[in-house]
């Protein structure tokens, strides 16, 4: 009895290798009752001893990451390795955002300790390194496939990971910490990339934001020019650089009508 039990929890350890061969870093419940006949209770005591072990993650009710030997000293995965199942396995859209994304695109000097994902409403709480943004009106375009080991996953153009950099300031550690990131992002924006954005974003306080910026940081003429003629055939009001709750913008002296709250320092 003993020996048909080992046999049947070796079984599951082979599943995860045999996953592993073929670059895949992550596995469900479902597919674990589906790949093997083993009863659920057995299952649960070997995802337990697995977990202690450092051999897997459990992510999320229901949904594990594998720890090959070279993670298991970080207790911790490269999300690109298994963003793209979590979320068909969440059936939610999404992408790698803001640090990540800029990371991606080679624009990020520091050490980034959390991952950021921007998904459709409702939010998902905060899970391990993770750290997820709701998105009300989420991108019909801007986003881009990427390659890892594993395949592909949705990460934001460099102009999108720009504006929403800029929109979610004050919850990402404020403008100056954006700041720099923004300075690498500018080789990376092209104009293809604003137009594409400009079919479809809905912020015009966001978008007057970012056209100042560029505009300070000495970006494409090009990319400028394109964002203030949109401008022009909108309807745009003073706003404030940094939002701030219970201010409102007042005299701006500039044409992208941005009251400018804040001493803008970056640490390049």
């Amino acid at each position: 009895m003993l020996r048909n039990k080992q046999l049947k929890m070796s079984a599951i350890t082979e599943y995860i290798k045999e996953l592993q061969s073929y670059e895949e870093y992550s596995f469900s419940w479902e597919e674990l009752l589906r790949k093997n006949k083993t009863s659920r209770s057995t299952l649960r005591k070997e995802l337990a001893r697995l977990s202690e072990n450092k051999d897997i993650i459990n992510l999320r009710k229901g949904f594990y990451l594998i720890l090959p030997p070279r993670y298991r000293d970080f207790n911790r995965l490269p999300v690109q390795l298994y963003i793209n199942k979590l979320f068909n396995y969440l059936k939610k859209p999404y992408y790698l955002a803001l640090y990540s994304a800029a990371l991606q695109h080679g624009a990020s000097h520091q050490q980034i300790q959390k991952d950021y994902i921007i998904t459709k409403s409702p939010a998902l709480r905060e899970i391990k390194n993770i750290r997820f943004f709701k998105c009300s009106n989420f991108p019909v375009k801007n986003i881009l496939k990427m390659k890892s080991d594993a395949g592909f996953y949705n990460v934001s153009s460099p102009v999108l990971t720009a504006i929403d950099l800029i929109h979610y300031q004050n919850k990402i550690g404020g403008l100056n910490r954006i700041l720099t990131v923004l300075i690498e992002l500018l080789e990376k924006i092209t104009i293809s990339d604003l137009i594409d954005l400009l079919t479809w974003y809905p912020q015009n306080s966001t978008l007057q934001r970012l056209g100042f910026l560029l505009e300070e940081l000495k970006a494409d003429i090009q990319l400028t020019s394109l964002l203030y003629e949109h401008l022009k055939t909108k309807s745009f009001y003073p706003v404030l650089l940094r939002s701030k709750k219970g201010e409102k913008a007042g005299t701006t002296g500039n044409k992208w009508r941005v009251d400018v709250n804040i001493k803008l320092e970056s640490d390049l």
